[in-house]
């Protein structure tokens, strides 16, 4: 009988040296060979591979400012196949207890996603954000904040618009963010895509506006929209976008080149939000103790005065140019007391002319 190392019968040791194959599964499909490559390498790919061909400038941005702050110092060196649910759990905790919020949290493992699957064989990630160790505790918060997001109702608008007629700006200026208050709360554009209105897109006899640009608040360019769902045209038939097209028809009184931006700047360039909120909706608020907020209040606002008014939900996503219901359904948030109320007195005025209809029809029998 042969004698292998260590005592171990060679037999023996073949036996052990084939099991320890077997159990490796080399000839299995399912079998990979470990990969030397690291998130640096995924990073790597993104930047000068993927970004440039698929992202909006703006988006690379903000997914950079993700990578050099938050992921490259912590994962830069570990093997790509090493980064899994567990490893990210382990991860996020590490972030929230340097005070990260959740919301931050995913919006990096957003960017993280990205970064691994641009590079894959399967363009899937390795990990799903599902699979994220949430307390309910946080969870439950994070519900209630997204439903306590500020949003400025139609006749908050038109106070906020009164307000800016006070301000010590010249005439010029204060029909100019009046109206693009008002209209950003009557239509519910984004930010970006108001500033980049010009004249063409709008239609007096039609009471429409076509949304096919956006103005980017980071790099001050005009380009393309936020998604496809984001081109679109929007109808103003409600009484509030019917006030509106009124006040934008007397604005916009004297102008002739189509292609002119509907709201610029002095130098005819387009309005960039930072300077609206720092010179008039903020001191404006201020004055008239409401909440501070940002242009997307109005957006909000918009959103649930068309869905309290019974719009169809599907002619509701279009309208706000929203990419699935979910989203939709994001924008409703906790109604204010004096809405709810309003419901109901309208409901019981429903109710009193049913029953006066009712009277009558017996009345006439």
């Amino acid at each position: 009988m042969l004698i292998g190392f260590n005592g171990i019968p060679k037999s023996e040791a073949d036996r052990k040296k084939l099991e320890f194959i077997l159990h490796l599964k080399v000839n299995s499909s399912d079998y990979r060979i470990p990969s030397s490559r690291t998130f640096a390498h995924a990073v790597t790919h993104y930047r000068e591979v993927f970004a440039p061909r698929m992202l909006r400038e703006s988006t690379f941005s903000v997914a950079d400012g993700h990578i050099k702050g938050h992921l490259e110092a912590d994962w830069n060196d570990i093997p790509v196949e090493h980064i899994d649910i567990d490893a990210v759990n382990e991860w996020i905790w590490k972030k929230r207890q340097q005070d990260l919020s959740w919301v931050t949290i995913k919006n990096i493992l957003r960017t993280m996603q990205r970064v691994l699957s641009c590079s894959s064989k399967d363009r899937k990630p390795p990990f799903s954000q599902e699979g994220l160790a949430i307390p309910e505790r946080d969870k439950l918060r994070m519900k209630i904040a997204s439903r306590e997001a500020i949003s400025f109702s139609w006749l908050q608008t038109k106070r906020i618009a009164e307000q800016v007629h006070k301000l010590d700006v010249d005439n010029s200026r204060k029909e100019r963010y009046a109206t693009v208050f008002l209209l950003a709360a009557a239509s519910g554009l984004r930010c970006g895509e108001l500033f980049a209105l010009k004249l063409n897109d709008l239609d007096f006899k039609a009471g429409t506006i076509r949304v096919d640009e956006s103005s980017d608040q980071r790099l001050y360019v005009i380009g393309p929209c936020k998604n496809v769902a984001a081109y679109r045209t929007v109808l103003l038939a409600d009484a509030e976008g019917r006030e509106v097209l009124r006040v934008l028809r007397r604005f916009l009184k004297g102008l002739r080149d189509p292609n002119e931006l509907v709201f610029h700047s002095k130098r005819g360039s387009a309005l960039r939000e930072t300077n609206v909120l720092h010179e008039f909706l903020h001191p404006v608020l201020k004055a008239l103790k409401l909440p501070q907020a940002g242009m997307h209040a109005f957006r909000h606002g918009c959103n649930r005065r068309w869905e309290l008014a019974g719009m169809n939900p599907a002619v509701l996503r279009q309208q706000m140019g929203h990419s699935s219901a979910v989203m939709t359904a994001r924008y409703t948030g906790e109604i204010p007391l004096e809405q709810v109320r309003a419901a109901f007195s309208s409901m019981e005025l429903e109710n009193m002319e049913l029953l006066e209809n009712g009277r009558s029809v017996r009345a006439v029998a």
